[in-house]
């Protein structure tokens, strides 16, 4: 029997959401902190070690989508829920993998053997997220309801960015730094990782999900069913391109804080007070996306992250004190903060919950929904625009200048702090903007 039922209950909400702490972490703390382990503890060039990412991505265009239709077939006879363990273990023993050597031969060999390493933990995070996303659209029949529980997931996501991109630094300093730091930050990492995606798994063993009123046909027919879905294909469109920009500052963010504000201890308070407002902001979208429409405020949203973005390419270093021991740049960056907290996670949590709608769509336009491979094909296509942001960082930063290392982070040029800061701002604002100019043909035929 589908939830169907007006509201979806809070602790299944919650079950839903809390997977995505865990599952935040092994999106962002690799994108975030891979480039800079593998620069300045194994050695390897900025070019090469975003070719390292891209590799294991470039594989998920294909495993994504196959995973997809496998969850939809096995769904019928026993839900998602294997698929949700074996991902949320495999996973987490790959993250920890990931930083546990650095004693390698060469560079070269550095590269090799993390790539497959990493390859092997975005097939198992395939394993986890695909059926994951596939759930959203699931749960209730209800649009509004979707929001909802996607604001879970994203409030969820918030405090997965805290500890992800915020604490895994301090986290790996705490830890005596060096490769012991690394190894540290990696296993309580990972353990944090497999308990949160573990409550995913279980918490949502025996819920009931909205059956399909027929069997999902071979991959190939559900993905051509896929490619007539419109509104689909334009959400995914717009998705793609705005997050191989948001892929370019992610790959950054370390160097940003290291060489252009030279201030590493504000990532942890940039990033708290960046997941303090968008937790706040969340039922405020909710309530705004029901009265105005999903699309508005996701244009709305999409707008004021643009505008806040594009600011910090003038960022520098604080050359004054104003209160507390922080200087006007410092307060400037929490500014930032405060203003990317309230549109950043609202235009994310919009477009899931408009990818539902999506799928429901297709539920109503074909009788059969095939919400494992609509998942997999936009996840895949979000994890690729993830792999092609470092290779376009770590071409930008090789044309300035960056300098890597094996022993640690040496100073860099202007030139090369320049590159830096144009991936952080001036390249997402264009990918947002053209964007945002393909998502003006999103039409959602039927409304529900």
């Amino acid at each position: 029997m589908a939830n169907t039922e007006a509201r979806v209950p809070t602790r299944v909400a919650l079950a839903y959401g809390t997977g995505q702490l865990g599952a935040q972490i092994f999106r962002d703390t690799p994108a975030v902190l891979l480039p800079l382990f593998m620069t300045t503890m194994l050695g390897v060039p900025p070019w090469l070690a975003g070719f390292v990412v891209l590799v294991p991505k470039l594989w998920l265009i294909v495993c994504d989508p196959l995973m997809g239709s496998w969850s939809d077939r096995v769904k019928p006879h026993k839900g998602r829920t294997p698929f949700l363990l074996a991902g949320a273990v495999l996973t987490s023993l790959a993250f920890v993998a990931l930083f546990w050597h650095t004693g390698y031969s060469s560079s070269a060999m550095a590269a090799l053997v993390t790539c497959a390493l990493f390859f092997v933990g975005s097939t198992a995070f395939s394993m986890f997220s695909v059926p994951y996303l596939a759930v959203g659209s699931e749960i209730s029949s209800d649009p509004h309801q979707r929001t909802r529980v996607m604001m879970y997931r994203l409030n969820f996501m918030t405090l997965g960015v805290v500890v992800g991109v915020g604490a895994a630094q301090p986290v790996m300093e705490a830890f005596g730094g060096g490769a012991a730091g690394w190894r540290a930050m990696g296993l309580s990492f990972g353990l944090l990782c497999i308990g949160t995606m573990l409550v995913t798994a279980l918490g949502l063993k025996g819920v009931a999900l909205i059956e399909s009123e027929s069997t999902p046909g071979n991959i190939f027919s559900q993905l051509k069913q896929a490619s007539e879905n419109r509104p689909f294909r334009t959400l995914l469109a717009t998705h793609f391109i705005q997050s191989v920009g948001q892929a370019c500052s992610y790959t950054v963010i370390a160097f940003v804080y290291l060489y252009a504000v030279q201030a590493v201890w504000i990532i942890l308070p940039f990033v708290l007070v960046m997941s303090v407002m968008a937790i706040i902001s969340q039922p405020v979208w909710v309530a705004l996306s029901r009265r105005y429409g999903k699309e508005r405020c996701y244009v709305a949203a999409m707008l004021g992250w643009t505008l806040v973005t594009a600011s910090w390419f003038f960022v520098r270093p604080a050359d004054d004190v104003v209160i507390a021991g922080l200087g006007t740049q410092h307060l400037l960056v929490l500014l930032r903060a405060v203003i990317i907290g309230v549109f950043n996670a609202s235009f994310i949590m919009l477009a899931l919950s408009m990818l539902t709608d999506t799928i429901a769509y297709e539920r109503t336009r074909t009788g059969v929904a095939n919400e494992g491979v609509f998942s997999g094909i936009f996840s895949a296509a979000e994890k690729l625009a993830f792999a092609l942001g470092p290779v376009i960082a770590g071409i930008v930063m090789s044309v300035f200048g960056f300098r890597e290392s094996t022993h640690g982070v040496v100073e860099q040029t202007p030139h090369a702090i320049t590159g830096i800061l144009l991936l952080y701002s001036l390249v997402p604002v264009a990918t947002q903007l053209i964007s945002l100019a393909l998502f003006s043909r999103y039409r959602l035929p039927t409304a529900e």
